[in-house]
């Protein structure tokens, strides 16, 4: 997760569209190339351009330049004298959810992820998941809360205590193909996971399991599922499900 922001300070010329500015500024360079050039007025910065086509840096003892393109923009900042230059290491803000158990790193919720900041290790979060103030048993970490047609509780670490195997436990074979008769059974299909037809080949229907909690059947005997967009049929291409 970690990656190094690098920051310019000094005496500087900035060229940006139709404007020049010299005085003494700090030029911030982000891991996604967005350089953002800040003075003493204010809060937002005196020229910036947002993940730029190409970014080159020349720096060295007595100075540097820099220069960010897009197809329509350039920034240019030259130094006329350095005050000081720097790399630091910075990683995604997120949200406190405990500490890991072996490194004491601060373990923080991301846009998809729970991160350890002392090592950087990364725990991808199941699509809809809540991260939970219990701990897993097993190793310590969070847990997270997932609905798949039922409401699990796993660690976040998917190799210590995988929602595959929950809910296949809990699903597998629970219900009958619309078109064939056989066994439904769970399965993971390019990241996805699927109740697919016993019989496939011959059979290939596949239905994706929703993020939400059975409620109720359907009269094409599929479950019918409560989700963050009203209720429908496992299958969301049923003719047959009517509110």
């Amino acid at each position: 997760m970690s990656d190094a922001m690098r920051v310019f300070a000094g005496e500087c010329t900035t060229t940006f569209e139709d404007r020049i500015q010299r005085g003494h500024v700090v030029v911030l360079v982000k891991p996604d190339r967005t350089v953002l050039v800040h003075d003493a007025d204010g809060y937002q910065p005196v020229a910036w351009l947002t993940r730029p086509d190409s970014l080159t840096v020349e720096a060295d003892d007595a100075g540097f330049g820099l220069t960010a393109r897009t197809t329509e923009r350039t920034l240019r900042v030259v130094s006329h004298s350095l005050a000081g230059r720097a790399t630091y290491p910075v990683s995604e803000a997120g949200v406190p959810v405990g500490r890991h158990p072996e490194t004491g790193g601060t373990l923080v919720r991301t846009r998809g992820s729970v991160v350890d900041l002392e090592s950087d290790d990364e725990y991808p979060l199941v699509s809809g998941a809540s991260v939970l103030d219990e701990t897993c048993p097993q190793c310590g970490l969070p847990t997270m809360r997932v609905e798949r047609g039922d409401v699990f509780e796993v660690c976040i670490d998917r190799a210590c205590d995988p929602l595959d195997d929950a809910v296949t436990e809990r699903f597998d074979r629970e219900w009958a193909c619309p078109d064939c008769g056989s066994d439904l059974r769970v399965i993971r299909r390019r990241g996805r996971l699927l109740l697919g037809c016993d019989a496939y080949p011959d059979c290939e229907t596949a239905v994706t399991l929703p993020a939400g909690v059975a409620v109720g059947d359907c009269d094409c005997g599929l479950p019918v599922f409560e989700t963050a967009t009203g209720r429908r049929c496992l299958d969301g291409t049923c003719d047959r499900w009517a509110e």
